[in-house]
């Protein structure tokens, strides 16, 4: 079988600095190790505007586009990378540890819609002294005990080992968020945030982030 090339696989995304979806349908795709372009879906679209403003029912963007199959969702384009990659290991090799990868995955999907809409991505942007209202504390504290029982669990230095994982991928945006609005860890959640805004992927999607020249002012709004 041929060897697959970057040209076989294209990856739609939005912004780099305000698209959470896109950031982890781009690392996911990189843990994979497909090859894949990426193709940019401007800003000021009004679909992928109404997604980055949190105003639209559905998420069509990240989409992976490969061999004529199309698959928008993050968590389906996780399991379908993993079904056309398996040695990747995306996914723990223990069954348990698998289930419980994609329970905490699926919960992040989902849920904490307080920290969404409280706390948007936004990597350029700095907010020191930020407030936490109750509804995304709340959100921050699950997320953490999530964090801290895996690493306990599994010994890290990542969520389930010392491989990266699809929850990794799904949380790391989380990591973002912490930085922007200067929200306090302490003990392994820290330890383990630092070692994700270390990840090569991340850094180098941060980087893009930086040089993007849009900004949507509704998302830049000191509140």
């Amino acid at each position: 079988m041929a060897e697959a090339t970057s040209s076989d696989t294209t990856l739609l995304i939005s912004s780099k600095n305000y698209s959470s979806w896109s950031l982890r349908g781009f690392l996911l795709a990189r843990l994979s190790g497909l090859p894949f372009r990426e193709q940019v879906v401007a800003a000021d679209d009004p679909a992928t505007r109404a997604e980055l403003l949190l105003q639209s029912s559905s998420i069509l963007v990240p989409c992976l586009v490969h061999e004529g199959v199309r698959v928008w969702d993050t968590m389906a384009i996780a399991e379908y990378l993993h079904e056309i990659r398996p040695k990747a290991g995306m996914y723990p090799l223990d069954r348990p540890a698998r289930a419980r990868c994609r329970s905490i995955s699926g919960e992040m999907h989902s849920g904490f819609s307080a920290l969404r809409s409280s706390l948007p991505m936004n990597l350029r942007g700095r907010r020191p002294g930020f407030t936490v209202w109750s509804g995304a504390r709340a959100d921050i504290t699950r997320i953490l005990a999530i964090w801290e029982e895996c690493l306990d669990t599994w010994g890290g230095p990542y969520l389930f080992g010392r491989r990266l994982t699809v929850a990794d991928a799904m949380y790391a945006p989380v990591v973002t968020r912490f930085v922007t609005y200067d929200v306090t860890l302490e003990g392994a959640a820290a330890d383990y945030a630092a070692r994700i805004q270390e990840w090569p992927d991340l850094r180098e999607w941060t980087a893009a982030a930086e040089a993007e020249p849009e900004q949507i002012e509704d998302l830049e709004v000191e509140f």
